[in-house]
């Protein structure tokens, strides 16, 4: 398998509510073939995770309605989703913001002030390779 194009066409939920972000993440990931689905909110996202079967979820914190830490906590508590590898981005980075993270389960935190796009696309390779 060629290593610099690993996704193979798997879907990746962005769930952001920056839509300047939303927007640019979504491009990036697009270039390395990745099919992009999107969601504005917690409840939104919710709803599209059942539908969509993302191969992985790319999600913030700071989101409208049900918050990032619901949304995560939803995904490992139901049966069908609770194995989709899950990639907190935010702009929350405090110790408790990432230790409660960590223990609803997510597999990677990152704070956006201290990754670049990039960084998050070798994130992405990295969890869905290794599955």
């Amino acid at each position: 398998m060629d290593k610099n194009n690993v996704s193979g066409g798997q879907t990746i939920l962005i769930v952001e509510d920056d839509e300047f972000l939303r927007s640019l993440t979504a491009k990036r990931l697009e270039k390395e073939n990745y099919h992009i689905e999107v969601a504005v909110d917690g409840e939104n996202a919710i709803s599209m995770i059942d539908t969509v079967r993302p191969a992985l979820i790319l999600l913030d914190l700071l989101l409208p309605g049900k918050d990032g830490f619901e949304v995560l906590k939803k995904i490992r508590e139901t049966e069908a989703t609770k194995a989709i590898p899950v990639i907190i981005f935010s702009n929350l980075g405090q110790k408790e913001d990432i230790e409660k993270a960590k223990a609803l389960g997510v597999d990677n935190f990152l704070i956006k002030a201290n990754f670049t796009l990039d960084d998050v696309v070798g994130k992405i390779k990295k969890l869905l390779v290794d599955k």
